[in-house]
């Protein structure tokens, strides 16, 4: 039986989309990725309450990953990103069903080891369909995490301001202090 190992990534809960991209993050100078072997993948998935229905093994892993770069070209705005996320969604499909508590839809995939990177995909596409203005990188400049600003007046800038709100604000104050 394999354990879970605890994660540890600064920034977590954000929608699935964009808790993925934050699989890939900086600490005190050094670049972090989660997902450089199942291990990571079980912690990613156990994250995000998928762990029960996905197994966290290579070929998850790698259309996974496939999925976390499509996102990022995406998010980033790159040429070929649409064409990119799309590529993933085509591995997987809606399928409206009726449930004791109404009409429902079930996702679906010919290969379930497509399921968290189309589940990835397809979070992108309802974020980009709540408030696509909403999505954002940090402001920080050396942190490459995102979230989806749910502030009630749309100006977060940073990813935690307990961290990197934190640095912007006392290096500000440094600059102030030493122009004195």
């Amino acid at each position: 039986m394999s354990t879970v190992l605890p994660d540890p990534r600064p920034l977590t809960g954000e929608p699935l989309a964009l808790d993925l991209l934050n699989t890939r993050w900086v600490a005190e100078g050094s670049a972090h990725d989660l997902l450089t072997d199942t291990d990571g993948l079980a912690v990613w998935l156990g994250a995000n309450g998928l762990a029960d229905r996905f197994a966290a093994d290579a070929t998850t892993l790698r259309h996974t990953l496939g999925a976390r770069d499509a996102l990022r070209a995406a998010v980033a705005g790159a040429p070929g990103a649409a064409e990119a996320v799309d590529a993933v969604l085509g591995h997987g499909r809606i399928r409206a069903t009726l449930t004791a508590e109404g009409p429902g839809e079930r996702p679906e995939f010919a290969d379930p080891a497509w399921g968290p990177a189309w589940l990835a995909a397809r979070g992108y596409l309802e974020l980009l369909t709540a408030a696509p203005d909403r999505i954002r990188g940090c402001a920080h400049e050396t942190c490459v995490l995102h979230f989806f600003d749910t502030s009630r007046n749309g100006t977060r800038r940073w990813c935690s301001m307990a961290t990197c709100g934190n640095r912007a604000k006392a290096s500000r104050h440094y600059a102030r202090s030493k122009e004195v």
